[in-house]
């Protein structure tokens, strides 16, 4: 049960922690789904991912390139729009402050409750 609760609170916050994974210049799928993993966030599969990014890319958001590789398949580069920018940073201030509201109420004492 508690994982089906952490792919929920993953699915509510996603879209902002693939913006904050290019705030360092542009990436690929693979990279942004390793960037998130290594932050301990789990494996997020291709299916969830990659429909995050044409939505981010739609809302303008994000932009993304095909470059063609030498050697193997080629790969899909995402960056940062200007408004991309602008967006991550106020929906991390919402993010922060919806967080302090959750922590709040985690570690304060409920009326009526143990102490």
């Amino acid at each position: 049960m508690a994982a089906d609760r952490r792919s929920s609170w993953l699915k509510g916050v996603l879209d902002l922690l693939v913006l904050s994974c290019l705030t360092g210049g542009e990436s690929y799928g693979y990279e942004i789904a390793k960037a998130l993993a290594t932050a301990g966030l789990g494996e997020i599969k291709g299916g969830t991912l990659y429909p995050v990014l044409n939505r981010l890319e739609e809302a303008g958001l994000v932009v993304g390139e095909f470059r063609a590789a030498e050697r193997g398949p080629g790969r899909r580069y995402y960056r940062l729009t200007d408004e991309g920018r602008r967006a991550l940073a106020e929906q991390g201030d919402s993010w922060r402050e919806f967080h302090s509201a959750v922590t709040t109420m985690l570690t304060s004492t409920r009326p009526g409750g143990p102490e």
